[in-house]
This record gives C-alpha cells, sequence and structure tokens, in this order.
C-alpha cells in the first residue's frame, strides 16, 4: 500500500522537526518552514496544497512569542488566527484532514491547581497569544468537519528556543549567578518528541475534534527548573519567586494543567509522566545541549 501524503507546515520549527522524524517512516512528508510557506498568505496556500494534495495537513507553525504578542498583535493574529483559516479552507477545498497545534493558554488558569483543565472545558484567554489561538481553534471548527486540534503546554525539544535551554544557558554562563525562577505557575511539561508521536498515533487512529496532549503530571517552572539542571549535572544556584515578583507583558494562567482525557478514554494516550520524559530528553541530548549552550 502506497504511503499518505502529510504537509507539516512549520517543519523547521522545534515541533516540526520532531513531527518530520516521528511520521517519515509511515508517511511521504513534505515540511516546508514558515518561509518557504507562510500560512498567512491564502494564495500561496491554496496553491501548495493544490500542488502536493496531501491526506494530513499538520499545522506546526504558530507566534510563540507570547510577550511580544502583546505589542506585535497584527503579527499575532496573522499567524495564529488568520493562517489556521487559511489551512481549513485549503482542507477543505482539496479533502484533507487538517491537525492543528493549540495550547493551555486558551484557558484562564484560575481554578485551583492541581485541578486540570479538559477538552470540555470552557475557554477564556488572557493575554493576545491565547485569544489569538483560540480564534485559531474557532476558525478551524468553523470551516471544517475533518480536523483534530491538540492543545498541548510547556513545549521543549532539541530544536529552536525554549524554557529549558534558557535555563541552561543561564547557568553555564555563570553558575554563580542567582537565577529567579517562578514557583507559583503550574503546567505539563511535554517533550516535543512525545507529542510527535502522540500526533502520530491520533492520525492513524482518525482522531477527531478536541484533545489534550501534554506530558503527564504537573509542576512549577522552578521545579522543572531545578530538577532539568540537576540532571543535566551542571552548577546552578535557583530561587524561587512569585509572578508578581517576576512581571511580563503577558499575563500567564497560573493553572496550565491539562488533562488527556479524551487519549486515555479512547485507549490512545502515549504521554508519559514528565519526569521520565525529561530524563529521556537528557539521556538523549545532554553533549548536544551543552556543545550548543558554549559555542
Amino acid at each position: 500500500m502506497a504511503k499518505k501524503q502529510v504537509l507539516i507546515c512549520g517543519g523547521e520549527g522545534q515541533l516540526g522537526r520532531d513531527c518530520v522524524l516521528a511520521l517519515e517512516g509511515g508517511w511521504r512528508v513534505a515540511a516546508p518552514g514558515s518561509k518557504a510557506l507562510d500560512i498567512t498568505e491564502r494564495t500561496a496556500v491554496l496553491e501548495a496544497v493544490e500542488a502536493l494534495r496531501p491526506d494530513v495537513i499538520l499545522n506546526c507553525a504558530a507566534y510563540t512569542k507570547v510577550d511580544q504578542c502583546e505589542t506585535d498583535r497584527d503579527a499575532a493574529w496573522r499567524v495564529n488566527g488568520l493562517g489556521p483559516r487559511n489551512l481549513a479552507e485549503a482542507a477543505a477545498t482539496y479533502n484533507a484532514l487538517l491537525v492543528h497545534i493549540s495550547t493551555d493558554y486558551v484557558f484562564d488558569g484560575r481554578r485551583p491547581p492541581p485541578e486540570p483543565y479538559t477538552e470540555g472545558d470552557r475557554p477564556a484567554p488572557l493575554s493576545v497569544y491565547g485569544r489569538s489561538k483560540l480564534a485559531g481553534e474557532m476558525a478551524v471548527r468553523e470551516i471544517l468537519d475533518r480536523h483534530m486540534i491538540l492543545r498541548t503546554a510547556w513545549l521543549y525539544g532539541a530544536g529552536g528556543h525554549n524554557f529549558l535551554k534558557t535555563m541552561l544557558r543561564l547557568a553555564v554562563s555563570d553558575p554563580e549567578r542567582l537565577i529567579r525562577v517562578v514557583n507559583d505557575q503550574y503546567g505539563c511539561p511535554t517533550w516535543t518528541a512525545d507529542l510527535a508521536r502522540q500526533i502520530g498515533r491520533l492520525m492513524e487512529a482518525g482522531g477527531r475534534g478536541v484533545y489534550h496532549a501534554c506530558g503527564e503530571g504537573s509542576c512549577t517552572w522552578y521545579e522543572l527548573a531545578r530538577r532539568f539542571l540537576e540532571r543535566m549535572g551542571v552548577g546552578h544556584r535557583l530561587a524561587p519567586c512569585t509572578t508578581s515578583e517576576y512581571p511580563t507583558a503577558a499575563v500567564r494562567p497560573r493553572n496550565s494543567i491539562l488533562e488527556n482525557r479524551r487519549l486515555r478514554e479512547e485507549g490512545l494516550d502515549l504521554m508519559r509522566p514528565w519526569e521520565e520524559a525529561l530524563e529521556a530528553f537528557i539521556a538523549l541530548n545532554r553533549r548536544a545541549l551543552l556543545e550548543e549552550v558554549n559555542a
């Protein structure tokens, strides 16, 4: 049987790269970066989908600089809101399944941790980033029946920029520097390689609708940073602080804990405890991570 075709938008990003690795064995993969295929350009999207005729469009492209979204609002809305609309229209025109990656930031985070948010909870985003991502979700649902929306959180991977790499860079550059890390925001750290495998499983199973897909369990940013740096074996000085002591342009949800309820109910949950995933990530990438921050 011939392999089915998947078009990964944002294929050169942190999640996109791991999706290529996870899917290329069982799928024919096309993975243009955002410069090669700008999802905000409707004509370019339609032409790309018409030429490729993919069975699945996987949207890993997003404007994820949460604080910059507050000032660069037009770009945030174009990439996170208009882009998914363009992809949904192209998918509807050429009969493709659209898999769209969304975020924990569609929730306000006001319920007390560790109470999680499930797929059926009502979104109430606090930031431009969250509102623009919710607009993308709504456009996909409005235009296209054949869709999956995967909400995830606190992504890290070997490629691109992320919180763990920032912590490592700060620690390695000056082991005596005191790094203050927020200890009253809770979420689910998620390795992009695990999420990529979960996406592939859902594509194979014919999933539809909204799913949450995160590392199992939860922690604070401080707890995540401390465990990561300890396991990396680098000198560091960390101190917990409150959100109010570390003001940012965007309001972040205090509780970003997502429950993978539908994945479990449908017997499709491949996501493992976040601690286990972090250990595997370090075992695989420790040398490369240290080389990168020391370059």
